[in-house]
């Protein structure tokens, strides 16, 4: 069995879904080689154009699988800080991605599998999914960069609550703190993420992945911010999908670019 279904759509929407559904979707050492495979293929990916991550059943992911930690104690502190490294580092190979990412966040977004999730570029939510960090919980610090992505997602003071007490957030509540974009009842969850990846798979490529990664850079002054638009935008200007877009505007039609 897969422990990740791909699916590779026509307008270049990419569909990956956690495909192990008897562990809520936990990242077994299985999941995790598949998953550095499959993020190496869409780096070098140039017909991709959006990723939308869920998961299989009524989780999200239950984050690290806690039969893998547990094999662990026995092992030297510099050996599993190397691990450690090595797994954090394959799972955020989504924040590398030139591309726009989604999560769609289905059910209980634990520890680590919430870490995925906020590592994307946008993050919606079903109104009762659990997002949750209970690390301490567990004897364990936070991994899987948990203080630097939720003090950015949630704000400092949801992001100390969510670490140090434990508690979940629902779905509709982390919408309403800004945790994630935006909360949908669950019937309607994947219909809403897939209008959202196909508008982004419908805007021009280039122009796309040059904003990302402006976006990714988080520009020191607005002086960085003027340095890198006044050499990307004229990137674009130089492109015939600047051309279709135009033309598209003036004919009052849909543009149809190539990334080109």
């Amino acid at each position: 069995m897969n422990e990740l279904l791909v699916d590779h759509k026509d307008d270049g929407v990419i569909l990956i879904t956690l495909n192990r559904p008897d562990l809520r979707n936990a990242m077994t050492d299985t999941m995790t080689a598949e998953w550095r495979d499959v993020m190496s293929g869409l780096a070098a990916d140039r017909q991709a154009r959006c990723l939308v991550v869920t998961g299989a059943g009524t989780a999200f992911s239950s984050g690290g699988d806690l039969s893998w930690l547990g094999e662990r104690n026995s092992e030297t502190v510099p050996r599993l800080r190397d691990r450690m490294l090595a797994f954090y580092r394959t799972w955020l190979m989504i924040a590398e991605l030139e591309i726009p990412t989604v999560a769609a966040v289905n059910g209980p977004a634990v520890g680590a599998g919430l870490c995925v999730a906020l590592a994307c570029d946008l993050v919606y939510a079903a109104d009762d999914a659990k997002l949750l960090a209970p690390f301490t919980s567990l004897g364990l610090h936070p991994g899987m960069a948990a203080t630097y992505l939720l003090p950015r997602r949630a704000g400092e003071r949801l992001a100390r609550e969510m670490l140090l007490t434990g508690r979940s957030v629902s779905g509709a509540e982390a919408a309403d703190k800004g945790l994630v974009n935006q909360s949908f009842p669950k019937n309607d969850l994947m219909s809403e993420v897939g209008a959202v990846a196909t508008k982004i798979a419908q805007n021009a490529p280039i122009a796309t992945r040059l904003t990302k990664v402006a976006l990714n850079q988080d520009h020191q002054d607005l002086e960085a911010a003027l340095r890198w638009e006044s050499l990307a935008q004229p990137v674009t200007m130089a492109s015939a999908d600047m051309i279709e877009g135009l033309a598209a505007h003036r004919e009052r039609r849909m543009p149809k670019f190539t990334g080109s």
